[in-house]
């Protein structure tokens, strides 16, 4: 029952991050476009089950990948084989990029594009070996415990100086492919292998040190990437093919069947099944230890295959087709700045809905102890992917070299590096790995093709690429903003606020012990006052329960505690073990301030009638020591009020009792 309302919240968080999506596509197709799309109730009917999919995911996340992730990362840390643990990260980089369907999508692009010179398959390879390269790197650093920032700046320094060697036709593609190697399912898995490693080993954070290894997954492709340009540019001749012409097209909605949905499950169970098997391998062939709550575990991954089938599923049934759509037609429009609102818009919006950022966002606030506010992190994250790609839609149109724009972006993080607070740098390098995926992707991809084919002087095989690069490096520098300006506002951890509330009510308890501690208004604030309280005590029959509690709350009575209760008379028993002790009453408790007592007493004896034909009991005692109640400000109000007005009384009755 507990993970069903578990999921309930998921789904309700699932459908309020696709609202900005469906804002975007409503301004710019009903008030741009001036024309209703066609299949708008596919699409509805699509977002719906993106919905149920994100859920279904995320819930798989925590319940599968996760714990199995963090414990055997746990394990290797206790058993400390260094190299065991660098072999187990080599292979989830590259067995799951090399099963990635979108790597090898692009890998077929970038072989027609290079008249023959590079070859699919070896370019596959290439990036599945940067990937796992990068997470043996990561691995290491979190083993060594040396500071990210010296491995990253040596990355973008070897990036650029690289970059300055490739051919043209190399530069945005390799770029691009550093967004694109991180799927949906490596990244919580590479992220729970990081946070687990960290909180294992001794004078280890896993906020500082735990992150980081998905920065490198997106960093080494485009070094790797552009030194095999470099080799097949040089060393081997274009082959004698036909000439590809790269179209900015526009999809149709995919038709749904039995035979589709079959074939929706098993390629994305493909996609996870080399995790899978790497993870058995080494959890009972290396460490010699079962899975705890096996069934859970599995369960969790077949969560994980059907939401993200799901998922896939609601974006093909017309999301994708009319994401496309709108940017081919907005890229014929006359207005620029449509393009770049456009640009904006859909950046931000699609990055709210990417799985793997919710992922990394939760977990960063989990182990943050709260100070990472994970839906604020997201929105930076988003605000950087949609600069990133209007700025990469500027860089198209104006057609300016996208490595000019790209060291001028390493260096605004490099120096950000030194300035924001050193918990949200490993983060904020993660950022621009999970923000390039499921969703993202293919509309990013059609608006840069679309810009490059219908703007004159732009070659859609040279300038149509590197949109995804810009959308994976400004989230580095919105997030890194982010822990600055958390740093500046003052904003702590869950633990820190709970030990400064604690020791500010010791510290006034510690006074005087006569005081109240209160909660005004339901806050976390709490207040010490002199305040009298007293219980009220009512026993009654249990069918009369509800009826007063009811005549309680009608006389201002905020809370109670029921307990059942069972009264016998003890004369006259001949066994009293033999007695029926099956509760037939309950007793109401009610701690209230004093003005409270009279009414709150009155109000129930005149409802059950307990003072003539009804049953039941009522009293009250006064309490010394309250600590915890919560009030509002107009029962403190009351209750000095009815404080005066009793010492006035009492003034009254000394002053007739002297006349007399």
């Amino acid at each position: 029952m507990l993970q069903f309302y578990f999921f309930l919240k998921l789904l309700k968080e699932s459908f309020r991050d696709l609202i900005p999506i469906i804002i975007v596509i409503l301004f710019f197709q009903l008030a741009i476009i001036q024309a209703v799309p066609d299949g708008w109730v596919s699409t509805a009917i699509g977002l719906g089950i993106v919905g149920v999919g994100l859920a279904i995911f995320l819930q798989g996340l925590e319940i599968g990948v996760f714990p199995v992730g963090e414990g055997l990362a746990r394990d290797f840390a206790k058993s400390g084989w260094t190299a065991w643990i660098l072999i187990f990260g080599f292979l989830i980089g590259f067995g799951t990029t090399i099963a990635e369907p979108a790597l090898a999508v692009i890998a077929d692009k970038a072989a027609s594009i290079s008249s023959g010179r590079i070859d699919a398959t070896w370019l596959r390879i290439v990036v599945a070996l940067s990937v796992g390269f990068a997470i043996l790197l990561g691995v290491f650093r979190i083993i060594k415990g040396h500071p990210i920032h010296y491995y990253i700046i040596a990355g973008y320094i070897l990036v650029v100086g690289v970059t300055f060697f490739a051919p043209q036709e190399i530069i945005g593609l390799a770029y691009d492919l550093g967004g694109v190697t991180t799927s949906t399912v490596t990244v919580p898995l590479v992220a729970a292998l990081g946070i687990g490693l960290a909180s294992s080993i001794k004078g280890r954070n896993p906020v500082i040190d735990g992150f980081g290894l998905i920065a490198f997954a997106s960093l080494t492709p485009m070094i790797f990437v552009q030194i095999y340009g470099i080799a097949v540019y040089n060393l081997v001749d274009a082959k004698d093919v036909a000439e590809v012409v790269v179209q900015a097209t526009v999809s149709t909605t995919a038709a749904i069947t039995p035979q589709s949905l079959l074939m929706g499950i098993y390629n994305v169970a493909k996609d996870v099944l080399p995790i899978i098997l790497i993870i058995l391998f080494f959890q009972y062939v290396v460490v010699k230890k079962p899975i705890e709550n096996i069934k859970t575990v599995f369960f969790g991954f077949f969560l994980v295959i059907l939401g993200l089938d799901a998922f896939i599923l609601g974006l093909e049934m017309g999301l994708f087709s009319l994401g496309e759509t709108m940017a081919y037609q907005l890229t014929k429009s006359s207005s620029v700045m449509m393009i770049y609102a456009f640009a904006f818009a859909i950046g931000f919006s699609t990055t709210m809905a990417e799985p793997a950022l919710m992922a990394i966002a939760k977990k960063a606030k989990e182990i943050s102890d709260g100070k990472i506010n994970d839906f604020a992190l997201r929105l930076f994250v988003a605000a950087g992917v949609a600069i990133g790609i209007a700025l990469g839609a500027f860089r198209i149109v104006d057609g300016g070299h996208i490595h000019y724009y790209i060291i001028v972006g390493y260096i605004v993080v490099i120096v950000l590096t030194f300035i924001a607070p050193k918990y949200i740098i490993p983060i904020a390098y993660d950022s621009g790995g999970v923000t390039t995926s499921t969703v993202t992707v293919p509309l990013v991809a059609a608006l840069g093709i679309g810009l490059a084919t219908n703007i004159e002087g732009r070659s859609p095989l040279i300038d149509g690429f590197g949109l995804i690069a810009f959308a994976s490096l400004f989230p580095m520098i919105t997030v890194m903003l982010y822990g600055i300006i958390t740093e500046k506002l003052g904003v702590k951890s869950d633990t820190q606020i709970e030990k400064e509330e604690l020791l500010h009510d010791t510290l006034s308890d510690a006074e005087n012990m006569d005081l109240s501690t209160v909660n005004i208004d339901g806050s976390k604030v709490r207040h010490s006052l002199s305040l009298q309280f007293s219980a009220v005590v009512i026993i009654v029959p249990e069918d009369k329960r509800d009826e007063a509690i009811q005549a309680a709350h009608s006389a201002g009575a905020s809370g109670v505690t029921v307990l059942n209760a069972h009264g016998i008379g003890l004369e006259g028993i001949a066994n009293f073990y033999r007695t029926s002790f099956e509760a037939t009453d309950v007793m109401l408790l009610f701690l209230l301030p004093q003005h409270m007592v009279n009414d709150v007493i009155k109000s129930i004896i005149h409802s059950l009638h307990i003072t003539t034909t009804g049953k039941g009991i009522a009293f009250a005692f006064p309490l010394s020591h309250m600590k915890g109640i919560s009030l509002t400000k107009e029962d403190i109000f009351k209750d000095k009020a009815y404080e005066v007005d009793i010492n006035k009384k009492s003034e009254n009755n000394l002053a007739q009792n002297s006349k007399s």
